[in-house]
């Protein structure tokens, strides 16, 4: 019986493994079995967060429906995509603030941003991940765009566009949320991305 240093490996000390083809932590659960023993499972995962000013749907079925398809798709992945809602520029600036003391990346999107393919989006989505330390945000600003602080307070870098149309902010959830389970294809080699 093998026995591993379970004080090693935590969510706070987690190690990057390069020979991972997403390069994603590994952080172990415990789980608890009936008998005085238990066992440690390590599971990788990466989390990207939505984060949306504005609310959810407006009444628009389909708008849910779309999203959903592709978080359906992305379950056999190791991205967990989750959406968070905030009422107002306030709310939105509190909780970036949060991911960014955690050291999560943070990409606003922003018609000011940088367009790029979708296979550049797949790399850089893997690189960020790596940099937040599997840890992900995505911002999309509500009807009047993202909070002037947050986006003066954020290098040029950080900011990506998806066109230069306007779209809803909920629709522009879609096209990310298309986006980032296309980059997931395009990482495992799958024919989705022609």
């Amino acid at each position: 019986t093998t026995t591993i240093d379970k004080s090693f490996i935590t969510p706070t000390n987690a190690f990057s493994s390069s020979f991972l083809p997403s390069r994603q932590p590994i952080i172990p659960t415990q789980h608890h079995h009936t008998s005085t023993s238990s066992t440690t499972t390590l599971h990788m995962g990466l989390q990207i967060k939505i984060r949306i000013v504005g609310r959810k749907n407006g009444g628009e079925k389909w708008l849910d429906q779309s999203y959903s398809t592709y978080e359906t798709r992305l379950k056999p992945t190791n991205l967990e995509v989750t959406t968070h809602w905030h009422k107002n520029d306030d709310d939105l600036l509190k909780n970036i603030q949060a991911d960014t003391s955690k050291n999560h990346k943070v990409i606003l999107l922003d018609p000011l941003g940088k367009m790029c393919t979708s296979e550049v989006f797949s790399d850089n989505m893997y690189d960020w991940l790596e940099v937040g330390g599997s840890r992900l945000t995505f911002c999309i600003g509500g009807a009047e765009g993202l909070p002037k602080e947050l986006r003066d307070g954020t290098k040029k870098s950080d900011l990506l566009s998806l066109s230069s149309l306007t779209f809803t902010h909920q629709f522009a959830r879609i096209l990310l949320m298309e986006q980032i389970y296309r980059a997931s294809e395009i990482r495992r080699g799958s024919g989705y991305h022609k």
